[in-house]
């Protein structure tokens, strides 16, 4: 902008002031053609835009010429720099001449204080936005285009008002809040999150009655108008109010998700009365309870914790967890205590980097992390107490419900669980689960034919369940009909129901197998042979070599037939009863080569996919393989983007484990190395150093057996890797040893050139650089003879890095310039935050402080992109420490603030030098 002084201002009517003089601004039209320029200042506008946004669907024929007149005015009248490219017209406006610029800047302040924990300084932030503010946005002129830009932004502004009603909340304002909200909430009668937070500030200023009255009045309105419930924030503030949880409660409204890990309950679950009585008993001891329901396979474990658990839920506001403990998996592979925390501490949204290795540390945080909270937490299909204990929280607000076919003795003599026995079903309940299933009707149809049913089943709750599916699919089937089936197939399948000959669970699921289609009965009996504890539908497919749609019919019919359960959308499990009566029907009815063809087709599917995602996670890999071709009928997953890529692996992890641990057992060496190598990655990301150290010695032993060099110099590298995450540094210098042996055999100087990286990485966090500095040296040389462009430009920074850290400023900036052009002009975004964080440390020691904050700065916005909240905050520590020394004092706090709430939020130690440098700077932490 040519003219100093210029000030404009759109948050209300348009003014532009000059040193405070206000400016004429000319005719209407000219008015409109500013406020359209301003409205997107500092961006080229296209003529036709422009034309659009003033005139809308009718321009005058003279439009083109109108617009060229109005930019000549405004140029004169203001003396701005309004400039005309081929991309359009421009309006310059410097930082602090327009207030819709400094409002957007103040919410920024306003938003990262409240997402470090600070929201008094959050709502400050948020008041001062607010205060820019004089009316709708360039009220008085109307334009189509600015009429739907004018109601963009009150929606913003409506935003950012929610956003400080929440903070002034959380900071204690709440009183001072109620009228504000209750005047808000009356002009927005729709808009949930006033109420919400309306419901909020009055409980916590002891009006829970009236709270609840607001939550009555929205929920009818909503119904009456809308014709829809509450959303979840809402009802949830419903749910702690009415349990004294909403008062005391500093969570925002709506923050954070609430773990709610229950499966669907049974829609037929009958009797057990005497049980859900025992059950409802420990709802009302304060000292915390835990539960221990023990009976045979089958007996209905699991759906009397669930269907209970799904009745008293609204009683445990803080969430409910589940997990399938798999302690009488066929496999003979119970799920270990460590996995199942690290699967609650995903549910509660740990960051991996916070989740620690140690199991007695895991499960410390665990209990930390549910110390006063009440939650509800099921542990189904336990092996044993020792299983169990683990998992225990020590928090008196929580409930533990325990499934088992063990008594779990143990758990009751030496932890207090209050035992709950369950039983076969008296007839009375089995005939009533009958009835709920196919139809009184057909009860009293025939009625001979319901005794024999329930005798053949022996009240087992399971076989009950599947022979009325069997029979509804059926309609057309006399009762009779099946009875004799029952009657007819009796003898095959061992009996898991404590030592009862009278349970014949084979007899009853060769009646559901028999309905099958041939298409479903032979998916049905592959799905023994995949051993995860779930299947996606596109897995499926690959292991039965059949289409998508083919392969979701068929799983559709044998979920009908309850001969798998849909456990989450898309993800099918099979009871492990089930499971052995399939693999029996396998080994009788299928030759060796099928069932082996149907195995390699289901770990080139999980194999292939995992690449694939891989790629998407990090497409310059340190050490790329080349997979043979999927066999034919394997139908990969295709992940769209770095965010579904990474879901999948989320999602499927416990899935890959096993596949590696199937294909070592059965001696599918190239499968196992393989898939452990596609499988590291995710696993480093996501903080699982001891399973990635698991499965890469699987690999080695794989990799040992083939006689395979090119697979043990990946395995010792990814298991070497693993170590240097662990500190394990003997062993990795001893697998690193191993990857130079074997890379030199193979005359493979990329190889080569990754172990010299991973071997200077492992002496970086031994703080032996000089060291460090030579094997990078000779990586570099090697990247650059092969042409290898990303190992080039890493290994520039890491010399730059080494340089830095041996006080050699000068030569550091000139590596790390180079690797930054080099990591330009390939597109390898994945490193250029590494890159930047190394430049930005550089210029702050030569004393360039300025050019550092733009490193910095630049390093965050990558670092944030891909998710890696660590070096987020440790590079925020130096931007404010760039700050800090530049004289920004308020600057450094800020970020410092913002890298104290990540380090906070990971359990990280790095914390406390953030909090060494707030105290002696004078900011105090607060």
């Amino acid at each position: 902008m040519d003219e100093p002084g210029l000030r404009f201002a759109i948050l209300g009517p348009l003014r532009v002031s000059r040193r405070g003089t206000p400016v004429r601004l000319g005719p209407v039209q000219q008015r409109v053609v500013l406020a359209v320029l301003l409205l997107r200042a500092n961006r080229p506008v296209a003529r036709q835009s422009l034309i659009d946004a003033v005139w809308g669907e009718e321009p005058p024929a003279y439009a083109v010429n109108l617009v060229q007149r109005h930019a000549s005015g405004l140029r004169r009248a203001l003396g701005v720099r309004l400039t005309w490219t081929d991309a359009g017209y421009t309006l310059t406006v410097p930082p602090g001449c327009l207030d819709l610029a400094e409002f957007e800047a103040a919410l920024g302040r306003a938003r990262a204080a409240r997402d470090g924990d600070d929201p008094a300084t959050a709502a400050g932030a948020f008041r001062a936005a607010a205060a820019l503010w004089r009316g709708p946005v360039c009220a008085g002129l109307s334009s189509p285009w600015l009429d739907a830009e004018r109601d963009r932004l009150a929606e913003v502004r409506l935003d950012a008002d929610e956003d400080r009603l929440d903070a002034e909340i959380s900071a204690g304002e709440h009183a001072g809040s109620i009228l504000e909200l209750r005047r808000l909430a009356a002009r927005h009668p729709l808009r949930e999150r006033l109420t919400t937070l309306l419901m909020l500030a009055l409980s916590r200023s002891g009006r829970q009655a009236d709270a609840l009255a607001v939550f009555t009045a929205a929920r009818t309105r909503l119904r009456d108008e809308l014709g829809v419930d509450p959303g979840e924030p809402m009802r949830l503030m419903h749910r702690r109010i009415l349990t004294g949880a909403g008062a005391g409660d500093t969570t925002p409204a709506g923050a954070g998700p609430v773990a709610a890990q229950l499966p669907r309950p049974v829609r037929e679950f009958v009797g057990r009365s005497g049980e859900l009585g025992c059950l409802d008993s420990l709802l009302d001891d304060d000292r915390g309870c835990l539960a221990a329901i023990s009976g045979t396979a089958g007996v209905g474990k699991t759906t009397l914790a669930v269907t209970w658990a799904h009745r008293v839920r609204h009683r445990f506001p803080d969430g409910q967890l589940y997990v399938n403990l798999h302690g009488f998996d066929p496999t003979g592979r119970a799920t270990e205590p460590a996995k199942a925390i690290r699967g609650f501490l995903d549910a509660l949204a740990v960051p991996p980097d916070r989740i620690p290795t140690d199991p007695e540390a895991l499960s410390a945080l665990y209990r930390s992390l549910l110390a006063d909270r009440r939650m509800l937490v099921l542990l189904d299909n336990a092996r044993d107490a020792a299983q169990v204990r683990p998992l225990l929280p020590g928090s008196p607000g929580c409930l533990v419900v325990v499934t088992s076919r063990d008594r779990l003795l143990g758990l009751v003599a030496g932890d207090g669980a209050y035992p709950v026995p369950l039983d076969l079903l008296p007839e009375s309940t089995a005939r009533q689960l009958l009835g709920r299933r196919l139809g009184d009707g057909s009860l009293r149809a025939e009625p001979s034919a319901i005794d024999e049913i329930i005798a053949g089943c022996a009240g087992l709750p399971l076989a009950l369940t599947v022979v009325a599916a069997r029979a509804a699919m059926s309609p057309a089937l006399p009762l009779s009909a099946v009875a004799g089936e029952l009657r007819e197939a009796r003898g095959n399948l061992d009996v898991f129901d404590g030592g009862d000959p009278a349970t014949d669970v084979r007899a009853v699921f060769a009646c559901s197998y028999e309905a099958l289609s041939s298409g479903a009965a032979c998916l049905f009996r592959l799905l023994s042979v995949h051993a995860g504890p779930d299947v996606s539908s596109r897995a499926a497919a690959s292991l039965a070599a059949e289409s998508p749609a083919a392969a979701r019919a068929g799983l559709a019919e044998l979920t009908r037939a309850n001969l798998v359960t849909e456990r989450a959308p898309g993800r099918f499990t099979m009871h492990d009863l089930l499971r052995a009566y399939a693999r029996e029907l396998t080994g009788r009815l299928d030759s060796p080569r099928f069932r082996q063809d149907a195995l390699v087709r289901v770990l080139d599917h999980y194999l292939h996919s995992a690449d694939r995602a891989g790629t998407l996670l990090l497409p310059h890999r340190d050490d790329p393989v080349t997979l043979p071709p999927p066999s034919p009928g394997v139908r990969p997953e295709q992940p769209d983007g770095h965010e579904a890529a990474g879901r999948w692996f989320t999602v499927e992890e416990p899935v890959l484990l096993a596949a590696v641990r199937q294909a070592s057992r059965e001696g599918h060496d190239r499968h196992t190395w393989q898939l452990a190598w596609a499988l590291a990655h995710p696993l480093f990301r996501r903080g699982h150093w001891q399973d990635a150290a698991a499965i890469g010695q699987a690999a080695l032993d794989a990799a040992r057996r083939l006689g395979d060099p090119r697979g043990l110099a990946v395995s010792h590298g990814g298991v070497a890797y693993a170590c240097i995450r662990l500190e394990r540094y003997h062993d990795a210098y001893l697998h690193l040893h191993e990857v130079f042996e074997l890379y030199r055999g193979l005359d493979d100087p990329i190889g080569m050139a990754h172990a010299h990286r991973s071997t200077a990485w492992a002496l970086d966090r031994q703080d032996r650089f000089r060291e460090a500095l030579t094997h990078v040296h000779r990586a570099l040389h090697l990247f650059r003879q092969a042409g290898h462009s990303t190992g080039e430009a890493r290994c520039l920074n890491a010399i730059g890095w080494f340089h830095y850290r041996l006080a050699d400023p000068e030569k550091a900036l000139d590596h790390c310039r180079r690797a930054l052009d080099l990591q330009e002009k390939i597109g390898d975004r994945f490193d250029m935050g590494d890159t930047l964080d190394s430049l930005g440390r550089i210029l702050h020691r030569l004393g360039r402080l300025g050019e550092a904050a733009d490193c910095f700065r630049q390093a965050i916005d990558l670092y944030r992109e891909l998710g890696d909240s660590y070096n987020t905050a440790d590079t925020s520590v130096s931007l404010g420490d760039s700050r800090h020394a530049a004289g920004d004092l308020d600057g450094a706090r800020e970020k410092w603030r913002t890298a104290l709430a990540i380090f906070e939020r990971l359990g990280h130690p790095d914390a406390d030098g953030v909090r060494a440098r707030m105290r002696e700077s004078n900011h105090p932490i607060d």
